[in-house]
């Protein structure tokens, strides 16, 4: 009986979400029929959002789960963008163990032979009522979907109200470009990351050897996992910054010189990183504050250079639900961008998706109230194939194959990369890949076979690309072989670094 209401109450709504964007399911707990669709013990019906009923989950314990559960018709949602959105207060839950515990809006995808668990970002803690909603993208091959809302291995009390899962953005409307903007007139930019520090026959030899035309130079604090500490204090921060300009200056002069184009990314944020990734930046109003100043002395430092072809403003943003006083990144990148350009009249910028620069960010989000954007990603999935042994992955993950579950292959790859595919269709806009890369002693040819099928897609789409990273961790490098222990670079060129320099054969160099 259960199924059946359910798919009643979706039925009514399916036939106007193509028009309207009307929910494929709607969850409010104000009829007798809205709770008969819910399954398991746990919960009751208690005051809601804006005086209605809401579904009240309490624990007295840290360990275990306790939620109710609806069963989905998977078929219906198989394949879709979908905008899983609820209203959820809380009282007193306690700390979560791991970043994926705590209160749960969730679905459970069963896909292929694997399983995937999206759910919404919540805090922990006491709280009001909180709007909270998240975009995903369903799996063409799911079979299986769940929903819960709940507690897992945390105490406390949560109420969940007004639950909606959509077809399409969860942000509507956008204006698409009549012109697309890339930043630069060359056919493609197809080049590789590079750290801080630079020195000369480096970038010599990744730019007459290689035929790079196109640089990603990090402005980084290394080594990487500290300085998410250190960068916590902005009076630190600011002594860092002294002290690494007049190294970025040596690259940027570098790059000049031999004809690359560089994209100067700030890979350190002011406030660096908290637990998950989290930036501090979206918490602490001065943390915001100081990214606007930082950005203003760069745009002063390198006004008028034009070997610099955009700014990357923050590496992989990860955001938790906005606090008091701070605005969300869409709206700091905003207020950023004018800030650079009362200083650089149209400097080009690129916008990163949170979390992560994941290519996933771009189905909550339509264009920027700016021009002169370009919008950039990261790709790295299947993080258990491209980060195998690093992380605490296992090793002997083989592409293509079976990972997770689920197979991976080049069609996989482009399903994954929809995203950025779609957004670039609706709104006619740029897109560059900022990092992508696979671990060198990968089984047999596993990361040449993923870069190939990578940059293949790359190149179907006219994407931008620099790869993840010229002459850094040797975990990365196409310069080493397949063996983890052996730390010098092959005599002879090898598949990963022949794949690149046959792309590279094809670029054209920037004149000034």
């Amino acid at each position: 009986m259960r199924h059946v209401l359910f798919v009643a109450v979706l039925a009514c709504s399916c036939a106007t979400a193509s028009a309207g964007n009307e929910p494929l399911l709607r969850l409010d707990f104000d009829s007798p029929e809205q709770w008969a669709l819910t399954e398991g013990h746990a919960g009751r019906l208690d005051s809601g959002y804006r005086g209605t009923q809401a579904l009240l989950i309490e624990k007295s314990e840290r360990t275990g789960s306790a939620n109710r559960r609806v069963t989905l018709p998977a078929e219906r949602l198989a394949g879709k963008l979908v905008t899983l959105s609820a209203a959820v207060r809380a009282e007193d839950v306690s700390e979560k163990p791991n970043h994926w515990n705590g209160i749960k809006v969730m679905l459970i995808l069963d896909v292929g032979e694997g399983r995937q668990y999206p759910q919404l970002p919540l805090d922990v803690g006491t709280f009001g009522w909180r709007k909270v909603s998240q975009a995903l993208r369903v799996p063409m091959d799911t079979h299986r979907a769940t929903l819960v809302l709940g507690l897992e291995e945390v105490s406390g009390r949560a109420w969940f109200d007004d639950l909606e899962i959509r077809v399409g953005r969860p942000v509507p409307g956008g204006r698409r470009q009549e012109t697309m903007f890339k930043g630069h007139d060359l056919p493609r930019l197809r080049g590789a990351m590079h750290g801080p520090t630079t020195n000369e026959e480096n970038v010599r030899t990744f730019a007459e050897e290689w035929a790079g035309n196109h640089v990603r130079l990090q402005i980084n604090w290394v080594p990487m996992q500290p300085a998410e500490e250190w960068a916590r204090d902005l009076d630190a921060f600011d002594e860092w910054l002294d002290g690494m300009l007049p190294e970025i200056d040596r690259g940027v002069d570098l790059c000049e010189k031999y004809g690359l184009l560089v994209l100067l990314d700030l890979h350190t944020p002011p406030g660096g990183r908290v637990q998950g990734g989290v930036c501090p930046l979206f918490t602490d109003p001065k943390c915001q504050d100081k990214l606007v100043e930082v950005w203003q002395r760069l745009a002063r430092r390198y006004k008028g250079r034009k070997c610099i072809w955009a700014y990357d403003l923050l590496n992989e943003p990860v955001e938790p639900p906005p606090g008091p006083g701070v605005v969300t990144w869409p709206e700091l990148f905003t207020r950023v961008t004018r800030a650079i350009r009362e200083i650089e009249p149209g400097k080009p910028v690129l916008f990163e998706p949170g979390p992560w620069g994941g290519c996933g960010g771009f189905d909550s989000l339509v264009p920027l109230e700016l021009d002169r954007v370009i919008y950039g990603f990261h790709m790295y999935q299947p993080h258990a194939f491209t980060h195998q042994t690093i992380h605490g992955n296992p090793g002997g993950v083989e592409y293509p194959g079976t990972i997770g579950g689920v197979r991976w292959d080049k069609e996989s790859l482009r399903e994954a990369m929809a995203p950025a595919i779609d957004f670039q269709r609706e709104f006619n806009v740029h897109i560059h890949v900022g990092e992508f890369s696979a671990i060198r002693w990968a089984p047999g040819e596993s990361a040449y076979n993923y870069l190939r099928d990578c940059i293949e897609l790359f190149e179907e789409y006219g994407w931008d690309w620099s790869y993840h990273a010229y002459r850094e961790w040797d975990g990365w490098s196409v310069e080493h072989g397949p063996d983890q222990q052996d730390r010098t670079p092959t005599a002879e060129p090898t598949k990963r670094k022949q794949l690149l320099l046959d792309w590279f054969a094809k670029n054209e160099k920037a004149e000034w």
